[in-house]
């Protein structure tokens, strides 16, 4: 009996705490940029596999190499003037922490996605639920129909 009891209290812990972790992911569309692609939640980095560069989300800041080292910078270096970030392959890396020190790895598995122009960007979306980004066409609707609705709007609307 003993037993039994223990382990329904294993299980019934195990299954709370699976429920906490699914119940307790982050949604960060406003927080990414708007030359993002549709169909992320979330997102940690965009590898930009035609400038083999890095775009964290949090701290809205490019990863480039510049010589042997890696740099963050707000804008990107003027070397990739030319780089049009709404129309280039972008892919999502989630829980890697810093994935540029891993470069090697995502410049070969994702060397393939290079002048590929296949997303749609965030800023291009029809999608309401797209319109909660700053950088959406449609986010001065979002921000008035969403006035009032437990400070949902401006939880998410910092710029």
């Amino acid at each position: 009996m003993k037993k039994l009891m223990l382990l329904l209290v294993a299980v019934t812990g195990l299954t709370a705490t699976t429920m906490a972790q699914q119940i307790n992911v982050s949604i960060n569309i406003g927080r990414q940029p708007a030359w993002g692609p549709v169909g992320y939640d979330h997102v940690d980095y965009y590898y930009l596999p035609d400038i083999e560069s890095y775009y964290y989300v949090p701290d809205r800041v490019y990863i480039y190499r510049y010589g042997n080292d890696w740099r963050r910078s707000a804008v990107l270096p003027a070397r990739y003037a030319n780089y049009d970030v709404y129309h280039a392959h972008k892919v999502v890396i989630n829980g890697v922490n810093r994935p540029y020190l891993f470069h090697d790895r995502y410049r070969k598995e994702y060397y393939g996605y290079r002048n590929k122009h296949d997303q749609i960007a965030i800023r291009d979306s029809r999608d309401r639920r797209y319109f909660v980004n700053r950088g959406h066409p449609q986010h001065n609707e979002w921000k008035k129909d969403n006035r009032g609705h437990g400070g949902r709007g401006s939880r998410h609307d910092k710029h």
